[in-house]
């Protein structure tokens, strides 16, 4: 096993962490390798805004979907989703302008673009992730970012094209820190040959064996799958998150500018 193997193999979510500031080397090591991931077209259709204010890290957990941990994390790097910097440049090129002598009507960004800038801005923060675990920083992905779009927004004076795709919060493991592994699915069930594969019932009954020990009953559902739609898919931050997106996708509909 490589170096490179084993880093995937050990990391974990890490949600404590040693009461340390992250040096600034390390920092650097982290955001470089972030910027070295590949992206479409090589336009790096990203932004990244490293937050280390404690007021800005204690409202972020309160946003976040009430996360104290958030607060605890030395470093955040929050990756934005990011086409305004090239309609800008755009701007400053006249590209209106050539549009107009040759026809072409001149849109603003449309939803595709938003979606390949969050694939750009989410594989930026990948390389952050396995740079930071080989320097011994752990780091947890916060989706709920997504969440409270206006809040966000004038925190960290989004313009109207960029969106906060992910929130990573990171710092040192602690030195009594035990990684423990969460179970994944068997690859099976997850990689197909050539097509995609609906799974049958009995699958199912063999892919959620090992997820569902505990009292259902008294958490008042009857299996895993009520108890993860109420706590995850249909739970009160989800229906959050998807009115923050909505509201959000209101900016990408291609307009023309």
């Amino acid at each position: 096993m490589n170096d490179v193997i084993r880093i995937l193999e050990e990391r974990v979510s890490l949600r404590k962490y040693k009461d340390l500031p992250i040096k600034e080397e390390d920092l650097d090591i982290i955001i470089k390798s972030a910027t070295k991931a590949p992206t479409a077209g090589n336009m790096q259709l990203y932004s990244i805004i490293v937050i280390k204010d404690e007021e800005t890290k204690k409202k972020l957990s309160i946003t976040c979907d009430n996360q104290g941990f958030i607060s605890k994390a030395p470093v955040q790097l929050l990756f934005l989703a990011d086409m305004q910097r090239w309609f800008d440049y755009y701007d400053y090129c006249n590209v209106k302008e050539i549009c107009k002598e040759k026809n072409i009507e001149y849109n603003g960004p449309e939803e595709a673009d938003l979606f390949l800038a969050c694939c750009d801005a989410l594989i930026a923060a990948q390389n952050a992730v396995v740079a930071a675990e080989s320097l011994g920083i752990g780091s947890c992905y916060i989706g709920d970012i997504m969440e409270n779009y206006e809040v966000h927004r004038e925190m960290f004076n989004l313009p109207k094209w960029t969106f906060p795709v992910a929130l990573l919060a990171m710092g040192y493991y602690p030195d009594d820190f035990e990684r423990i592994h969460r179970e994944r699915f068997d690859k099976k069930y997850i990689v197909f040959n050539e097509k995609y594969r609906r799974l049958e019932n009995q699958e199912f009954e063999e892919m959620f064996k090992n997820r569902g020990n505990m009292d259902y009953e008294k958490l008042g559902v009857e299996n895993f799958g009520q108890f993860m739609y109420l706590k995850k898919t249909g739970a009160d931050f989800s229906v959050e998150m998807a009115r923050s997106v909505k509201k959000a996708l209101e900016n990408w509909k291609g307009e023309n500018i």
